[in-house]
């Protein structure tokens, strides 16, 4: 009998998912309670149940005394020794007392208890196992469905069975016993019959954790989801964004050839789900909100108690941004929070919202230019007083057309390029041609800034000799606005007025466009030769006559010989024997 015992609480705990030792307590409380039953309500009655081999008993707290009044409650000293050797006057001992036998009506109560004590340990265990499960999807298995009320229950872990009511079902779901679904759990509680799981299918957030599960970008925190609006059963729209620059958020979530999203669509039934882009930018936001509709222009009015957006669309698009009985624009307020009043074009314009638009418009960019400006004010006042005098007196040189002094370069002091030509032309005479490599190198001794790799002075071209009616250039006049150099020691070169200087300044060339500038020429200016013309004049007659002759095809010897002979047609060509089709 102890064995079978043990094997009956090893069974039950492994049905029930209880623990073994839950079972044991049961069985203890129940022999208490029928032996209360047998033998009257007597107090300090314990049971004990040996975990090994089964062997029950019950014992008896009972005070050692001299004398005996109540049997039930007292022991004399003698007999208490017997269990307690170390027992004396007063103390109170658990005395065996197990009956042989507890009779029927004690057995159907302790079956009672024990039944009792395992349903109760049963509902808390599962109070254990899902109340930290709330918010979470499972996978629930359809064991009936009540065709009266519509319920239907299902089998949680293949262990716990629960009941879905009709309106957390998908409408135009249609779920057979033994289907697999997810479910999400809404709340765990406890009552008077046990823990309550509430489960549903058209919770809003079952959408979100399965884009959790088919999406990783979303379970990985790269792609967050904004807010969520669903009708279950025919559409959802979904905003989300992206917490990382460069990463589009509704490919990610939509995936290759929409394959991600039809696997969560595949789940709930067939739902539609919009994936939109959420924007900081409340006009921006609403206008995605709407899509597949585009939008022409958004008025928010934030004055009222609700929250208003009149969004115009064009004519054509007006039954698309309203949808099937409104659907999505009901979807759209409840994904951004506004109420949205959709107006076609014309109607619009009718109402003068055009020019509504137009005037914010006009505000929104005066306010960014200004912001702009007033941004690039503190920007420059930031740099200190010291930027402000370099910047008027950069404009100024600028008005005036002077040279802007440039600042002070770290590597050194460098000296303008003017003494410089000076100390050459004052230490050596005139030089060659031949003698440039040794004027470079000098040249870079003397500049203590110049690198190797630094740039070179661009190669000026040779000016092409003035036409006969062009006026010509004098130096003299350039030479007079640049400083005058120290005089070498040989003969200067004299300069001619159809050859180039030396050594050719910045200044020199400014003084040089600014002469150009005075003189406008034109065709007047130019006088070509008569020589010249009377042959050009007998060319093109000549090619007249020719061109015009041969186009006309009307020449008596002329173009008769130039025009192409008319051509006849061709005879068709036999076929050949071994291009017989029969071959």
């Amino acid at each position: 009998m102890s064995k079978a015992l043990i094997a009956g609480i090893n069974q039950v705990a492994t049905d029930k998912g209880l623990d073994r030792e839950v079972i044991f307590e049961a069985i203890e409380a129940a022999l208490v309670s029928a032996y209360k039953r047998n033998y009257g309500p007597v107090a300090n009655v314990t049971a004990q149940v040996d975990r090994v081999n089964g062997e029950m008993r019950i014992f008896t707290e009972r005070e050692v005394v001299e004398d005996i009044y109540n049997e039930r409650t007292e022991i004399l000293e003698s007999e208490a020794k017997k269990y307690v050797p170390t027992a004396k006057l007063g103390d109170v001992i658990a005395v065996p007392n197990t009956p042989a036998d507890f009779g029927r009506i004690a057995a159907q109560t302790a079956k009672q208890v024990i039944l009792q004590r395992i349903r109760e340990a049963e509902r808390d265990t599962v109070f254990e196992n899902f109340a930290h499960r709330v918010g979470e999807v499972i996978t629930a298995q359809v064991r009936s469905i009540d065709t009266l009320s519509g319920a239907v229950s299902l089998m949680l872990d293949d262990k716990h069975e629960c009941l879905m009511m009709r309106e957390d079902q998908i409408p135009t779901e249609k779920l057979r016993r033994g289907d697999y679904v997810k479910v999400y759990v809404v709340d765990v509680h406890k009552s008077t019959r046990g823990p309550v799981i509430k489960i549903s299918r058209t919770h809003r957030n079952l959408l979100r954790r399965l884009m959790e599960q088919e999406i990783p970008e979303v379970r990985d925190g790269k792609v967050e989801i904004k807010s969520i609006a669903r009708e279950p059963g025919h559409r959802s729209k979904v905003a989300v964004q992206a917490t990382i620059p460069g990463l589009d958020a509704v490919g990610s979530c939509v995936g290759l050839r929409g394959l991600r999203i039809q696997n969560i669509v595949n789940e709930l039934a067939g739902e539609k789900i919009d994936v939109v882009e959420w924007d900081t930018n409340l006009a921006h936001y609403i206008s995605n909100a709407l899509s597949p509709a585009k939008v022409q222009a958004v008025l928010l009015d934030e004055s009222g108690a609700i929250k208003t957006a009149t969004v115009v669309v064009p004519d054509r698009q007006l039954s698309l941004a309203i949808g099937k009985e409104g659907q999505n624009a009901r979807l759209a307020a409840k994904l951004t929070g506004w109420r949205i009043d959709i107006k076609s074009d014309s109607e619009a314009r009718a109402e003068g919202l055009d020019r509504i638009i137009a005037d914010r418009a006009q505000e929104a960019a005066i306010k960014a230019t200004e912001d702009l400006l007033a941004k690039a004010e503190r920007i420059l006042r930031s740099e200190g007083e010291e930027m402000e005098d370099r910047l008027f007196q950069a404009a100024q040189a600028m008005r005036s057309g002077d040279e802007i002094e440039a600042p002070e370069l770290p590597l050194g002091e460098f000296k303008s390029f003017e003494e410089l030509l000076a100390e050459v032309s004052q230490e050596e005479p005139a030089r060659s041609f031949g003698e440039s490599e040794f004027f470079i190198e000098e040249m870079g001794a003397a500049m203590p800034g110049l690198q190797p790799g630094a740039p070179e002075w661009p190669t000026l071209p040779l000016e092409e000799e003035s036409p006969p009616g062009e006026p010509s250039f004098v130096e003299e006049s350039v030479e007079s606005k640049t400083p005058a150099r120290p005089a070498a020691p040989t003969e200067p070169v004299k300069e001619t007025p159809g050859e180039l200087p030396d050594v050719i300044t910045a200044d020199m060339l400014r003084a040089r466009m600014a002469e150009r500038k005075k003189f406008t020429f034109s065709e007047a200016d130019f006088e070509v030769p008569a020589e010249l013309l009377a042959g050009y004049e007998e060319d093109d007659s000549l090619e007249d006559e020719i061109f015009g002759a041969g186009g006309k095809g009307k020449g008596k010897g002329k173009g008769k010989g130039k025009q192409a002979p008319k051509g006849k047609p061709k005879k068709p060509t036999g076929r050949r024997p071994w291009e017989d089709d029969d071959y």
